[in-house]
């Protein structure tokens, strides 16, 4: 019983450490799967408290487990306006851009190291895939957002290329562990498979679950529960039948995630919680397991890896993927440099060490040293390199605190949802009943140091109030535009990045050149109307934040309707230096 009580206390002293230590090192940018991959490493063997763990299997179970639960996190968080903007792009950077990152990775290794095709090729397959977790971990930390083109690329990539690179490295592995002929149409052969598979496995699974979901009468606390565990058997089956479990995982995910649910909010806000656990438990296993007097062994091999990887490998891969396009330069070079590696390469890497491939520990030291060097040089400086190539754009308005009503029965789903006002709030000192609404909501009343004040239409909003309102959904950023814009403390005010003033986008040039310095027109220009012209000019999908210079006036896209078109656009008068 002592010794059960003994691993108990250490294990939660281990994940209490993390979370502490993780939340001092955000507050100076660091990665934060960097701090519990460090932690993991100072409990080792040849750490402080001199743990000897020495069990790849149990690492990979649990690694494994943890990459399905973040993998369907991931894909209930991708939302299908994500798809609309960079579907196709971030389709082109998880197949074509994972195959050139393999090869080209394994090109470099036999011309450097004049190693055998197949083990330079297993090392690419099991470094190929990047870390959306990571990325986007260290944008929260920093209070950072950045245009919906570049960040929906990343993310669906980073959600997608995770199942290529576990198709390419188990299928390599394959070859390497039962010395069978190299064959590029086997390799193919056994994509297609797994690929088809799991796009059947994930959308049956997804099918099912929400039906369960709208058929099942239960407490919504268990729906969390259910949610994860069904993905865990989806992968399971899929995997068992021959199909990539994790692509499985992901579309489940992502088809739950997009049916509006009643019960998704309690889902997300659990999940939110699983996903950290398991990237902590994940990191903190991988840190143990990991010896740091093994990985001098090969650290040139590593470093030089590390190097090609992300100063060539990554930069070709992109701007060929990316090419047909019509990405901006500044926008494919910052994706280019998140190619930032996680914990899946680490948990590739005990592929071959399972299947007693000889030379096991090379492929773990070099994943493990490629992670550790991604983490440190790209992690820390992702933020600097976003705004430095002003990709940064204003956080979106949103509540302070939502609360699904899943229990009412109401078709549409319902949520309570809080917003603190601030000065800055266009509804600060005014009385509820000259706000207008193009949507339907309830007002519930206002929390005003801590008492609650009744809703009544005379009722002032003061600095400070926590409004209440009841309403669908789909109108969550109508309402949040006008109870908390500019209610938080944001990185990149709203008014210094779009101006202080707003066009519709049907308007033409030349009604918008008889009010602002937009310099010569022709004839033609002036009867575009801004979305037009902004069409004309990007020959690609527009997002919110970007831009096109005029004369003396900075036009920024704002806002844009269901069908993509733009319906707002921001409005600044530049210096006569800036122009």
């Amino acid at each position: 019983m002592s010794d059960i009580n003994s691993v108990m206390f250490l294990m939660g002293s281990l994940l209490l450490v993390s979370i502490l230590a993780a939340v001092v090192s955000s507050q100076f940018g660091a990665p934060l799967l960097l701090v519990f991959l460090v932690v993991g490493m100072l409990a080792g063997e040849e750490g402080l408290l001199g743990i000897e763990f020495n069990q790849p299997e149990i690492a990979f179970f649990i690694g494994s487990l943890a990459l399905v639960i973040i993998i369907f996190d991931g894909g209930m968080r991708t939302r299908k306006e994500k798809f609309r903007v960079a579907l196709w792009p971030a389709i082109s950077l998880a197949t074509l851009g994972v195959a050139l990152t393999c090869s080209l990775t394994a090109l470099g290794i036999v011309w450097l190291f004049d190693l055998p095709w197949p083990i330079a090729l297993l090392i690419g397959a099991i470094l190929s895939s990047t870390d959306a977790a990571a990325v986007f971990g260290i944008f929260q930390s920093q209070n950072l957002k950045i245009k919906q083109r570049v960040a929906s690329t990343l993310e669906i990539e980073s959600g997608t290329n995770d199942p290529m690179a576990v198709i390419l490295t188990l299928t390599m592995t394959s070859i390497i562990a039962t010395a069978e002929a190299f064959s590029l149409t086997a390799i193919s052969l056994n994509v297609m498979q797994q690929l088809v598979l799991g796009y059947i496995g994930g959308w049956l699974g997804g099918r099912l679950f929400i039906f369960m979901a709208r058929k099942i009468t239960a407490q919504f606390t268990f729906f969390p529960l259910l949610a994860a565990a069904s993905a865990v058997v989806i992968f399971a089956i899929t995997s068992g039948v021959g199909g990539s479990g994790f692509l499985a995982a992901y579309l489940m995910g992502y088809m739950i995630g997009n049916a509006r649910l009643p019960q998704l909010m309690h889902i997300l806000q659990v999940q939110d919680g699983l996903a950290w656990l398991s990237q902590i438990m994940m990191f903190l296993i991988l840190g143990l397991l990991v010896t740091p007097s093994h990985l001098i062994d090969n650290i040139g091999l590593s470093l030089a890896v590390a190097g090609i990887m992300i100063f060539i490998v990554r930069p070709l891969a992109v701007f060929i993927s990316l090419a047909p396009f019509s990405f901006p330069l500044r926008e494919q070079f910052f994706i280019s440099w998140v190619g930032l590696r996680g914990a899946v390469p680490i948990i590739l890497a005990l592929y071959p060490w399972l299947n007693g491939v000889e030379g096991q520990e090379l492929f773990f030291d070099i994943a493990f040293v490629v992670v550790l060097v991604s983490l440190v040089l790209q992690g820390w400086t992702l933020a600097p390199m976003a705004r430095w190539l002003n990709l940064e754009v204003p956080a979106q308005a949103e509540p302070d605190r939502r609360m699904a009503l899943d229990q009412v029965g109401s078709k549409d789903p319902l949520e309570l949802w809080a917003y603190e006002i601030s000065e800055r709030s266009p509804a600060c000192d005014h009385y509820w009943h000259e706000l207008r609404w193009s949507v339907p909501l309830e007002f519930v009343g206002v929390i005003r140091e801590g008492e609650w004040l009744r809703p009544q239409s005379r009722l002032r909003l003061y600095e400070h109030d926590r409004v209440l309102v009841v309403a669908k959904v789909q109108h969550i950023d109508e309402i949040s535009r006008v109870l908390a814009a500019g209610g938080k403390a944001r990185t990149l005010n709203t008014s210094d990045f779009f101006g202080d003033f707003t066009l519709n986008g049907d308007l033409s040039l030349g009604d918008v050149g008889s009010f602002y310095p937009l310099g010569e027109l022709a004839p033609e220009q002036r009867q575009l109307s801004l979305h037009d012209y902004f069409s004309r000019k990007f020959h690609r999908r527009m997002v919110v934040g970007d831009q096109l210079v005029l004369g003396s006036v900075q036009l920024t896209v704002r806002e844009l309707d269901e069908q993509d078109k733009i319906s707002k656009v921001g409005v600044k008068l530049l210096d006569q230096g800036e122009s």
